[in-house]
């Protein structure tokens, strides 16, 4: 009996002095980042029969686990990738917002200052100081243009950069929860857990979760396998696959993440990806990718419309006006990798006013070419090239397309960091109208003119034209060219109806005229007379009302960059909202698995003194079975 108690003593010294050890365990990772609080679990040692009767035989450790939740945690692992990735992207469109000031240092101002600068040389055309002032305020607009897409080139580059960093980090853990997974299974054959190494492991799969968005499945040997993407495996068991960066098919700008393994090559759809490499891709992909083409947009069909407007003018020297800015080349058609035939194409503005800010993807079928707008996906068909699409002429050049092949056009990637002034001297700007209208000396209606000037290229721009008013208030035009629309009355005679202030637009020129009309007035308009030309501003006045040309979606001109900052100020709020409400639920799980996992000091100081007053009591125990037994010595000698 004695060495019995002699035994339960040890025994308890030894279950209690391990679970001190656990306890300071704990203590001392308190603050250790991907801990779980490890626990002892005690069983009685058994019994011993004895006259009939049972004895127990003490205690002793059954095991050391882990406070864990696999569910919490995988709960936690997945909100911090949602997090991470709207996190990321916020961050990023927060630095592209500040490249997009408002006031008097944003591309609006530059561009209302170069659009208003006409005026002076509208009531001034001969004035070089109002010239040279329209050429400064022009360059200024085209200068912010190029610096601010030099920023934006930047960011992505930056962007690209991480992306590429990121992957790494993606690799190397895999590399090291697999090496994990080995010490995992090369202890299987131990009866405990090794609680220190599965802590490891979840904060390696959760620092990979901040990275890219993962799945686990635990097998029957205790590793994880570790699925990216939804379904492919970055690691299994003790083997890591790896990512990849490459550039994207057929536009190199935007990189694509592709997942290597032994026997698999795959490209990974951005959107499967989160964490910070799918908010940074996102972001570089589609955010920072869209406000380009908005802004390219805002400058392609600045570009167009001014040039457009400043060669049907004249200039000091009498000669007919030229490009304001240096024409933006004609974007050229990508052609995917796979493209089996030799067709080669172009994208050049038919309409600047009716431009959409996307790319396009030509997909050539049996039947001809669909045209879908990738800003929205909607596909537009066609029975062959050339086609006409939201202001676009879709050009083949030379070849053909065999069905499944597929081209993207970028039709405003370069515009912005490609503007540049023509124009350098003051005595070329096309101030003057090719045409003047004259009102009969004999007419005596309140008629008078607004304003004159040309709107479009036509043949017959310069033709004499005589406008006569009917008793009904409509009038008459002779001299026409072809192309013009058809008169409002049949007639005899036919006319056309007139509303004060509503602008007559025919033969490519523009005339407005108020007040009320009598039967008979007339006017007549004529090629402007060389000697009059220097006094003539009609076309500084034809560049003035661009400024309300509705240009974009419906709005004019001279709001194009609030369209800009609308677009912009949208993402930056979606995205701020994304961020605190994912930040909110990721915090949220973090402290529910924390709860179960996180190590409570005022607990552990409790648990410390009860099993400090267990093992003194054991001592004691056994302090009292030693004289038991030493007694019993004694008295057997």
């Amino acid at each position: 009996m004695s060495s019995s108690a002699l035994n339960i003593g040890n025994l308890a010294l030894n279950a209690n002095l391990s679970a001190l050890q656990v306890i300071g365990h704990n203590i001392a990772n308190a603050n250790t980042a991907g801990y779980s609080r490890q626990n002892v679990s005690m069983v009685t040692a058994g019994y011993q029969t004895l006259g009939g009767n049972f004895y127990g035989m003490g205690v002793q450790i059954d095991s050391v686990t882990r406070s864990h939740d696999a569910y919490l945690t995988r709960e936690a692992q997945l909100a911090s990738a949602v997090s991470s990735a709207d996190a990321q992207r916020l961050a990023r469109l927060n630095q592209l917002e500040n490249l997009f000031p408002t006031g008097e240092n944003g591309l609006g101002a530059a561009l209302n200052d170069m659009l208003n600068a006409w005026s002076d040389v509208s009531t001034s055309p001969t004035n070089l100081a109002a010239r040279s002032a329209v050429l400064s305020q022009s360059e200024e607009f085209a200068a912010r243009l190029r610096d601010t897409a030099g920023q934006v080139d930047m960011l992505a580059s930056s962007a690209r950069q991480q992306i590429g960093d990121t992957v790494t980090n993606i690799n190397r853990l895999a590399k090291d929860i697999a090496k994990l997974n080995q010490q995992v299974i090369e202890s299987q054959g131990d009866v405990g857990t090794p609680n220190d190494l599965l802590d490891q492991r979840d904060s390696l799969i959760g620092e990979l979760s901040k990275y890219v968005q993962v799945t686990t499945l635990p097998a029957d040997d205790g590793s994880y396998s570790v699925f990216v993407a939804g379904s492919q495996p970055l690691v299994l068991g003790s083997k890591a696959s790896s990512l990849a960066v490459k550039p994207g098919d057929p536009d190199a700008s935007r990189p694509t993440i592709v997942f290597q393994s032994v026997s698999t090559t795959m490209d990974l759809p951005d959107s499967a990806l989160g964490g910070e490499l799918g908010g940074v891709l996102e972001f570089l992909n589609t955010d920072l990718h869209d406000v380009q083409n908005v802004m390219g947009r805002m400058a392609l069909a600045t570009n167009t419309l001014v040039n457009t407007q400043h060669q049907l003018g004249v200039d000091l020297r009498g000669d007919t006006g030229t490009d304001f800015f240096v024409p933006i080349a004609d974007a050229a058609g990508l052609a995917a990798g796979s493209n089996t035939g030799n067709a080669t194409l172009h994208a050049e503005v038919s309409d600047p006013t009716a431009l959409r800010a996307s790319d396009y993807q030509l997909n050539f079928t049996a039947a001809g070419v669909d045209i879908v707008r990738l800003s929205d996906g909607e596909s537009t068909s066609f029975a062959g090239l050339p086609a006409d699409l939201d202001g676009l002429s879709f050009q083949l050049d030379a070849g053909a397309g065999a069905p499944g092949d597929s081209f993207l056009v970028k039709p405003f990637a370069n515009v912005a960091r490609n503007m540049q002034m023509s124009v350098s001297a003051a005595d070329r700007l096309a101030v003057a109208s090719p045409v003047v209208v004259s009102p009969a000396s004999g007419n005596i209606g309140g008629v008078s003119v607004q304003s004159m000037y040309p709107v479009a290229p036509s043949a017959n721009l310069t033709d004499p034209v005589t406008l006569t008013f009917l008793a009904n208030g409509s009038f008459t035009a002779t001299g026409l060219g072809p192309g013009n629309p058809p008169p409002d009355n049949a007639g005899p005679p036919a006319s056309y109806n007139y509303t004060p202030g509503k602008p007559i637009v025919l033969n490519g020129w523009s005339l407005t005229l108020r007040g009320v009309p009598a039967a008979g007035d007339s006017f007549a308009v004529t090629p402007s007379p060389s000697a009059d030309q220097r006094q003539n501003a009609g076309n500084a006045v034809g560049v003035l009302a661009l400024r309300d040309l509705a240009t974009f979606d419906g709005a004019s001109l001279s709001e194009g960059y609030a369209s800009l900052l609308t677009d912009m100020g949208t993402r930056v709020q979606g995205a701020k909202f994304a961020a605190d409400y994912s930040g909110s639920v990721a915090s949220s799980a973090e402290s529910a698995r924390a709860a179960v996992a996180g190590v409570n000091l005022d607990e552990e100081a409790a648990r410390l003194l009860q099993f400090q007053q267990a093992y003194q009591a054991a001592a004691k125990y056994m302090q009292i079975a030693q004289g038991m037994f030493d007694t019993l010595l004694q008295t057997v000698r």
